[in-house]
């Protein structure tokens, strides 16, 4: 954040982490259930009942509330100025201080269970544009112009051969995330929602869990004497 010519590192590791770990994952998972996804955003009550199936929610509960962290700390830090506790040095009040933020937070996840196909809905709505769409046009309008390239910060890497190059990649990146993600993916997103919205619920026990098998208790058996 302090120094920004050093970001691209952070989205390289991102990417790197997306394609080890994000994609493989999900590409199996889809193997494996197919359209039951459709109507199940929770994967893991797809899932067999064992031990890896454990240890996998486990490791997914533990990156949530490391993800909750930092994706809350703004709003900490909003709240500790409000309240004037951004000065004090003592992490263990400055931790009570901030549950105030973390309850409202908290019982809103438990309302809403059905998070999985809004966020997915607005991924491909917003998403698409603020990530890749928008940055790549800035990029393309920023060096327009010859000077401006000529005294670019960052010159092109060693597998671009030119500018034509850079600016034929990124109006590729432009359409294909224009049509493919917000196109497609809007779509596909706004579909499902409207498919699963009459099993949306409030404060749900198990959102779309499968349904618990029926105990099957077998009649006593009768002993006829025929005369």
């Amino acid at each position: 954040m302090w120094k920004p010519k050093k970001f691209k590192y952070t989205y390289l590791f991102a990417t790197l982490y997306v394609f080890t770990l994000t994609i493989p994952s999900a590409t199996a998972v889809y193997w494996a259930f197919g359209d039951q996804l459709l109507n199940h955003s929770n994967a893991f009550s797809l899932l067999p009942k064992t031990a890896f199936r454990d240890v996998a929610v486990t490791l997914m509960l533990i990156h949530q509330f490391i993800t909750f962290g930092f994706a809350c700390t703004p709003l900490y830090f909003v709240w500790e100025k409000v309240i004037g506790m951004h000065e004090t040095r003592n992490i263990c009040l400055r931790a009570l201080a901030r549950i105030p933020v973390v309850i409202p937070i908290w019982f809103m996840a438990i309302i809403f269970p059905f998070f999985g196909p809004i966020n997915s809905a607005v991924g491909a709505m917003l998403v698409s544009f603020t990530v890749y769409i928008i940055p790549t046009l800035a990029h393309m309008l920023t060096y327009r112009k010859a000077s401006a390239r000529q005294n670019a910060a960052e010159k092109l890497l060693f597998f671009i051969p030119s500018w034509t190059a850079m600016y034929v990649f990124n109006a590729f990146v432009v359409v294909w995330i224009l049509v493919v993600g917000f196109g497609f993916g809007g779509y596909a997103s706004i579909t499902n929602i409207m498919k699963q919205i009459n099993t949306f619920g409030l404060f749900a026990k198990c959102y779309q869990c499968k349904p618990p098998t029926p105990t099957v208790v077998e009649a006593p058996h009768r002993h006829i004497t025929n005369f």
